[in-house]
């Protein structure tokens, strides 16, 4: 390779000279990584930390959602650099559109760098919706949702179902994400470890059961079996999520949500319009209910509306536009009048009439906030005396690169 060091968003990165795979495990609270190491379910991850490698807590990006995070982690920077702060947001036109679309991107992904660069690279993605976004920059990319639809001819890879050897599963199924896991690792063994692999999960498990849940056990215990194989080639790792997970519902199942249109209506506020940014195309994984919503409304309106929601029992944050573009490092001009932001119990919504809580796969648990902003970062290999400091002390999920290409021992 000509040179020795990429600059993206004005961080500079290494060349990997080993082969090197970054995972988003989405929706994993460290409490499932936790629990699973207390039960012994994850042996290889237990010997990758007792062999040198190193498991702390550290933040993700707000909105603790899907795209934000994922685009944060493979930029190396803030939504305000990269321009999306949610998965969904109200577009000029005034139609509420999903920042799916290459188009809405505001900077590069460090793989488009290295690709240019000379370097072998590949992100797959369990979820469709990540797939054109992280193939932004020509970088090869796939997902596991649609693998039987997009081959990896950058890579010789004319059909990726072969190459697994098992149908791709659909979005709904508790093993969607190992089946990321084993696109990575089929190239891998087809044509050679690559020089940055990046491997997006989903969050269905998550959603649907807390820590111990037998679901959740077989899916951890099949990670950690993938997480082996990974390491066997020779792969330096580093883990990290996208967002924490949390119940969202009362004792007896039914949801804790705050219906913000109905609120702001009760208060006098007419003319607002709310927007939840965790909206996509998933709706058992969450039904669109999150923790983070915006609001938009005339200026005439928007003291009174503050003030309503602030009001609202288990609601934390409302900023305006100007101050959440400050707290939240987001792009103003594709956030709300109002951000709010709730406490780990509660969900937020529009109105009761324009949710159908029945798509749910089971009680709510869902994530936005500040309490599912904790997420686990862990490396494979020992770190460097100042990168393993700054990993103690808790770094953010979009340093995840840094640590693997600069931080290394």
């Amino acid at each position: 390779m000509p040179t020795s060091t990429v600059e993206v968003n004005a961080r500079e990165y290494r060349l990997p000279t080993r082969p090197t795979v970054a995972i988003t495990v989405d929706g994993c609270d460290p409490a499932y990584l936790d629990d699973a190491l207390d039960r012994d379910l994850m042996p290889r991850l237990a010997a990758m930390l007792a062999g040198g490698g190193a498991k702390h807590l550290g933040r993700g990006q707000m909105p603790s959602f899907t795209n934000t995070n994922n685009l944060s982690i493979v930029t190396g920077a803030a939504p305000n650099v990269h321009g999306l702060p949610g998965n969904h947001f109200l577009d000029p036109s005034g139609e509420e559109v999903q920042l799916s679309d290459p188009a809405f991107l505001r900077g590069h992904s460090l793989h488009a760098a290295l690709r240019a660069a000379g370097a072998r690279v590949l992100c797959v993605t369990a979820k469709d919706k990540l797939r054109r976004l992280l193939g932004h920059g020509d970088v090869p990319a796939t997902s596991a949702e649609a693998a039987h639809r997009h081959p990896i001819p950058a890579l010789g890879v004319d059909d990726v179902v072969a190459l697994v050897g098992r149908p791709n599963p659909g979005p709904y199924r508790w093993d969607m994400s190992h089946y990321a896991l084993e696109i990575g690792l089929a190239v891998s063994r087809a044509s050679g470890p690559l020089d940055l692999l990046y491997v997006s999960t989903t969050d269905y498990v998550q959603h649907a059961e807390e820590p111990g849940g037998p679901m959740a056990d077989r899916f951890f215990r099949r990670f950690d079996d993938l997480l082996g194989e990974y390491l066997d080639l020779g792969y330096v790792v580093g883990l990290t999520a996208d967002h924490g997970m949390n119940a969202k519902h009362h004792p007896d199942g039914t949801p804790r949500v705050h219906y913000l249109e109905d609120a702001l209506a009760a208060a006098g506020v007419n003319d607002a319009r709310v927007v939840l940014p965790i909206t996509d195309p998933y709706v058992v994984h969450h039904g669109a209910l999150g923790s983070f919503a915006w609001v938009h409304c005339p200026d005439r309106q928007r003291d009174r509306a503050r003030d309503a929601l602030a009001a609202l029992p288990g609601v934390e944050e409302v900023f305006t536009r100007e101050e959440a573009a400050i707290v939240y490092a987001h792009p103003p001009d594709r956030i709300g009048d109002l951000s709010v932001a709730a406490d780990a119990a509660t969900a937020l919504g529009k109105s009761a009439a324009k949710h159908d809580i029945s798509v749910l796969s089971g009680p709510l648990r869902s994530h936005g906030g500040r309490h599912e902003q904790i997420v686990p970062i862990a490396i494979s290999h020992p770190l460097s005396p100042r990168y393993a400091a700054r990993h103690a002390a808790g770094v953010a999920n979009s340093d995840l690169h840094d640590l693997l290409l600069n931080g290394l021992a």
